[in-house]
């Protein structure tokens, strides 16, 4: 089963997703950017990817944060 993984990160004043070798936004908030993170893990889920979103914490290190399957569906704004 394929492996995706979408990336929220802090730059700057902002927030970024990174996939594959692409950078989306910026978006004003942490909670923005995963959302839409998560819109897009939850599609690629449904063709059947194993897709989940990860945040990179204060210590530069990525923690699974959404996981299709795993968890509900992305919280509203």
């Amino acid at each position: 089963m394929p492996h995706t993984r979408y990336f929220v990160v802090r730059n700057q004043d902002a927030w970024v997703i990174k996939y594959n070798d692409e950078e989306y936004g910026p978006y004003k908030t942490q909670s923005e950017a995963m959302l839409f993170a998560i819109d897009a893990a939850q599609k690629l889920g449904r063709y059947g990817d194993h897709a989940e979103v990860c945040l990179m914490g204060f210590d530069g290190h990525f923690r699974p944060e959404w996981t299709y399957g795993q968890n509900a569906d992305p919280p509203r704004l």
